[in-house]
Parts: structure tokens; C-alpha cells; sequence
């Protein structure tokens, strides 16, 4: 029989702090990019330990901002895991450059770094690793091939806030981060991201290269009484982000500490609960790719996955997550690996088998609900219902 509670899979943690701030924001009539944009800028900044927080309209602008940064061009090629959301390579795909796409650890579900190097041709420009989850790739790792080969290292940041690596957080290490702060991310601003560097070059070229390659944005404009005049210094995109945004991103970062908190707590439990069931493999917490040094790292907990052990199991993946909704229980899949759409096959000719170990995991991964709407109580609903359908 389905418990009565419906437990969703995700939800933003906002309440009346985002309504006033938003509201405020408003009432005056200052909307868009503006005094707030600049303040979540710099305040974000500051807590991921970096020079240049640059705001943008989404973690895919921030993507496609950060390789065209890095002149990444027509015939280029940028290396990344075939196990991500399709935002990661259609970005490279913007600029004229092929994703290369590397297979993943079976465990960790991060880009296996020994597999990089075979990859790497005279026309590969940069690397672009997904800290998969939440979980720290292997950044030592990924640091020397670039620095051997002369590549650039671009974080795909999206699951990464606010997760460390060796003692810093991620988005203050490579050249190049970019940040998501959709719907269901650790910090949301409905839609929105965020690119930080420490570069003060590729900031200069990105910050007017977000709107339309404006050297002043009509906030600069309005406090220098010179309205109506700009120079257009660059090639532009429409990618600015909004005050709106912003003062919900300001509130949204106040609470990430404490948001996090709670995610790990649950993280925890379901690891004690879920680690003994036989028929589950549960979510590594640290990388364990064999490349870099030895390092630490602090999972965000963005997604929490289990994978199914579905030799042991009469039903497979996609009846387990049924049986989970007919209790009540929303569950995901993150995701389907890339080379399985008929895009990436047409245009850029991968095919199925191509990258064994992500179509190994996608037949096998569950995202269990994670967000700090949940209560302990709807932890533990989620654990039973669990082993009530595997037994």
C-alpha cells in the first residue's frame, strides 16, 4: 500500500526572505541588471575564495562565455564526459568546436582522468570536467594534463556549489568556472548562473561580452548621467542577468551554508540505511580516480544517486522508479549519456557502445529525493519504501 505523504524528488528552499527581496527590488523600479547584479557579484566572490564573480543569464551562457573567453573556435576541440546534461556539449557545440567526450569512473560517475590523454589531439583546446553530483572530479588530475598539453581548464560547475576540493571550493581553482542557479540547485535564482576566474584577462573580455558587448550596461550608464550613449567594444551575446535574480541569488547564498548542512545530514543517513542493502550500490563521497594526488573533498550533494544492482532483481530501473511513484516517492535519472541522442550521433557520428561504463550507470542510476524542503521523517519514508520494493 503507497504512503499517504507525496515525497517530490526537488524543491527550492524560498520563503518570505526571496518575496520581500524580490518585492523590494520592484518597488524600485530598478529590474534590471543593476546595484543588486553587482552586489550578488561581489558577494559571491568572496564566499568562493575568487577575484571575478561574473553574473549571466544561465550556466550554459556561462559555459559558452567562458570557451569563447578562451577562443575556443571552429575545428577546436574540448574534452568532456558523455554522462551530463546536454547543456555541457551543445555549449561547445556554439562555438563551431567538437565535444570529445571521455568515458566515466564506474564509481564516481566524473570523467575518468586516465582515459584523458588518449583523447588529446593537436586540435583539443580544453578540458571541461562536470563535478558529477556534487563530487569533486579529480581536479589535480585534470590540472597536469593542461598544464602539460597547454590546455584550458573550464569547470562545469552546475551540481558543484558549494563543494571544496582540497580545502577550496570549486570555482576558485581552474581558469575558468561556471556555476548553475536553476529551479533545483543548492542556490537558485529561477534561472541564472555565474562564471568566476581569477584571470583579470578573461574577465575583461567577458564582462562586456555578456551584454552585448556594451562597454557600459545601462545601470553604468544611468549613474554616469549619460544615459542614452555606449560603444559597442566586442562581439555581444543577451546574457545578462537581472536584479530580480540577483536579490533572490543574495538571499539564496545567506542560506547555502545551512542548506548544505541539511543536505549533507540526509546524505549521511541514507548512507547508513541504504550502504548494507545488497541489491544498491551507494554514492561515493570522494573521487577516486587514481591520477591526481591525493586530496580531500566536500561532496555539494546536489543529487544523491544510487545504483541498482539489477542482476539481483526481478524488475530493472525504470520499474523500480515506477514502483517508487506509486508509493508516493518521485525519483529521477541523471542522466542520459549524450552519445545516445540522435543529435550527437548525426552530428557528430558517436553511437551506442561507444562509452561502455555511462550506459553501464544510466541503466542503473536513481536519484533519491534530496533537497532541504524534505524532513528526516521523509528521509526515513524513502528508505523503507525502498526496501519494501526490493524485498
Amino acid at each position: 500500500m503507497a504512503q499517504n505523504r507525496f515525497i517530490p524528488f526537488s524543491r527550492p528552499w524560498v520563503d518570505e526572505t526571496e518575496i520581500e527581496a524580490v518585492g523590494e527590488v520592484i518597488a524600485s523600479k530598478w529590474i534590471s541588471t543593476g546595484p543588486k547584479t553587482a552586489e550578488f557579484e561581489q558577494r559571491f566572490a568572496e564566499y568562493i575564495g575568487v577575484k571575478h564573480a561574473l553574473a549571466v543569464s544561465s550556466c550554459t551562457a556561462a559555459l559558452h562565455l567562458s570557451l569563447v573567453a578562451a577562443e575556443i573556435g571552429e575545428g577546436d576541440e574540448v574534452i568532456t564526459t558523455p554522462y551530463t546534461f546536454t547543456a555541457t556539449a551543445e555549449a561547445i557545440g556554439y562555438t563551431g568546436a567538437r565535444p570529445v567526450f571521455v568515458d566515466i569512473h564506474p564509481l564516481t560517475l566524473n570523467i575518468d582522468v586516465s582515459k584523458i590523454e588518449e583523447k588529446i589531439t593537436p586540435r583539443t583546446k580544453a578540458i571541461m570536467p562536470v563535478h558529477f553530483a556534487g563530487l569533486p572530479c579529480d581536479i589535480d588530475g585534470i590540472l597536469d594534463i593542461c598544464q602539460e598539453h597547454e590546455l584550458v581548464f573550464i569547470d562545469d560547475a552546475a551540481h558543484a556549489i558549494p563543494a571544496e576540493y582540497n580545502g577550496h571550493h570549486i570555482g576558485s581553482i581552474g581558469d575558468l568556472s561556471a556555476f548553475s542557479f536553476y529551479a533545483n540547485k543548492n542556490l537558485t535564482t529561477g534561472e541564472g548562473g555565474m562564471i568566476t576566474t581569477n584571470s583579470d584577462y578573461f574577465a575583461s573580455i567577458i564582462k562586456p561580452m555578456r551584454l552585448h558587448g556594451l562597454d557600459k550596461d545601462a545601470w553604468a550608464r544611468q549613474s554616469n548621467r549619460s544615459i542614452w550613449y555606449y560603444e559597442v567594444a566586442s562581439q555581444g551575446y543577451k546574457y545578462n542577468m537581472t536584479d530580480i535574480q540577483a536579490a533572490m541569488g543574495l538571499c539564496q547564498l545567506m542560506k547555502l551554508d545551512k542548506q548544505h548542512e541539511i543536505r549533507r545530514k540526509y546524505a549521511q543517513i541514507y548512507e547508513a540505511e541504504l550502504s548494507e542493502v545488497r541489491e544498491i550500490m551507494t554514492p561515493q563521497a570522494e573521487d577516486l580516480n587514481p591520477i591526481g594526488k591525493q586530496a580531500t573533498s566536500v561532496h555539494s550533494w546536489y543529487l544523491y544517486i544510487i545504483q541498482l544492482q539489477t542482476s539481483q532483481l526481478k524488475i530493472n530501473r525504470d520499474e523500480f522508479i515506477d514502483a517508487m511513484g506509486d508509493r508516493n516517492v518521485e525519483c529521477s535519472v541523471h542522466y542520459i549519456p549524450l552519445h545516445l541522442f540522435a543529435f550527437y550521433q548525426k552530428r557528430y557520428g558517436y553511437q551506442e557502445g561507444d562509452f561502455p561504463n555511462a550506459e553501464f550507470a544510466f541503466q542503473r542510476v536513481v536519484s533519491l529525493p534530496m533537497h532541504p524542503g524534505l524532513t528526516e521523517e521523509d528521509i526515513y519514508i524513502v528508505i523503507d519504501t525502498i526496501k519494501k520494493i526490493l524485498r
